[in-house]
């Protein structure tokens, strides 16, 4: 129990650990894209500006320089100089009439020209080509225009290079928590686990002591009932002793189930047959109550589990069909296997759907009769045994409300 504890500790709280790590970084990756384009943009304007003329740029007024250990910004004639761009300007018909690519040692005025007109034939005034941003902007002299291509190598760069950091760094840091979480998982769930171990080993002391009054009780009633004859009270005492050790075996099955201690031997058997041979148990109850019974089996279906506890968890399905399943009604049995998992579906009509969930149904004590009345004779575990059997044969089992008034169990191995 504490190890299925220390597991659900440790995956709930890395996945909180996961989600925090990611908004962290992504939060930190989205503003070094949007600060580092901000900046590409103002450069890619001030360029542009200019028309790209250094001697057009204005210094910033400045009294005295900037100490050797102050960090200024770049001023824009610093940035200009540490750019790579170039440019190329039109004439009001389109044509290339100057080209300047002094700037950049990676193209040519031949493809300078072409990205120009590549660009001027989609109608923006701004955008992105390749690794180029640009900006068209009317010349300062006379009609033309002039289109600005500034290179982001170093800005994409800069996003690729947080991005792998930060990446690193959070699956350090995701690692670190981890044997963090891990390291102090187990202090942490100590104290439930051990009240919830007390718990069940409460459950299980005290069915075997009940176990043995029980025994007595039921003794002496038979007793009674040898030298004073059958009567109303010695019947109603009989009928609620076999309940009440009917209820106890329940509870210690489920409680040696949950602590791990209840003996599961697997064995190879045919469940085709023991589903036949158990629906065929229930055929004369049935009957009585004018329950028509549909049986769908399909044939040689085997199946690696403990055949006891598939007879206990067959029988309990149908029982619970049986006492909830409206006179004259339908009962239906199929089991089929596809795609490598056995399905066995037992579903029965019934006069109203109940308000439970579907998934409530298997929870320990649950009824859809609010006044807790012995009119079924069940417990109100017998499905939370099947559940638990189930599971200790790797299997699931789920419930389902269907119309008109139909609710089915379905069990999957």
């Amino acid at each position: 129990m504490i190890n299925v504890l220390q597991r659900k500790f440790v995956f709930t709280a890395m996945i909180a650990v996961s989600i925090l790590l990611f908004i962290l970084l992504g939060t930190l990756n989205v503003v070094n894209i949007v600060m580092v384009r901000t900046e590409t943009d103002k450069t890619l304007a001030m360029i542009s500006e200019a028309d790209g003329n250094f001697d057009r740029i204005q210094p910033l007024p400045s009294s005295a320089p900037p100490s050797d250990f102050r960090i200024e910004p770049k001023d824009k004639r610093d940035k200009f100089l540490s750019s790579n761009f170039f440019i190329v300007r039109l004439n009001e018909n389109g044509q290339v009439v100057f080209t300047d690519v002094s700037r950049t040692s990676l193209v040519d005025e031949v493809g300078a020209e072409e990205l120009a007109l590549e660009v001027l034939d989609e109608g923006t005034s701004a955008g992105k080509v390749g690794k180029y941003r640009y900006q068209i902007s009317n010349s300062r002299i006379g009609n033309e225009t002039t289109i600005v291509f500034l290179d982001t190598s170093e800005e994409i760069l800069s996003y690729v290079r947080v991005l792998f950091l930060s990446g690193a760094i959070g699956i350090v840091c995701w690692i670190l928590m981890l044997f963090m979480v891990v390291f102090l998982s187990r202090k942490a769930i100590r104290p439930i686990a051990e009240n919830i171990e007390r718990q069940k080993q409460f459950v299980t002391n005290a069915g075997h002591e009940i176990k043995t009054p029980l025994a007595i009780i039921l003794a002496n009633t038979e007793a009674m009932e040898l030298y004073n004859g059958k009567n109303k009270w010695i019947k109603n005492i009989r009928e609620q002793t076999v309940r009440l050790n009917g209820l106890m075996k329940n509870l210690l099955l489920l409680a040696k189930m949950d602590e791990g201690t209840a003996e599961i031997i697997k064995t190879e058997i045919s469940f085709s047959e023991l589903v036949a041979e158990s629906t065929q148990a229930f055929a004369e109850p049935f009957n009585l109550r004018n329950i028509t019974l549909q049986v769908e089996i399909q044939p040689d279906i085997v199946v690696k589990a403990n055949k006891d506890q598939l007879l206990q968890l067959i029988s309990i399905l149908l029982d619970n069909a049986l006492k909830y399943t409206n006179d004259s009604g339908t009962i239906i049995v199929s089991l089929q296997k596809s795609d490598k998992r056995i399905k066995l579906l037992i579903k029965n009509s019934c006069e109203k759907l109940p308000d439970t969930p579907p998934d409530k149904l298997f929870d320990r004590f649950c009824r859809d009769d609010k006044a807790r009345t012995q009119k079924t004779g069940g417990y109100g575990i017998g499905l939370s045994v099947a559940r638990a059997i189930t599971e200790a044969n790797n299997g699931s089992i789920t419930a389902e409300y269907e119309n008109p008034n139909f609710v089915s169990f379905t069990v999957s191995l």
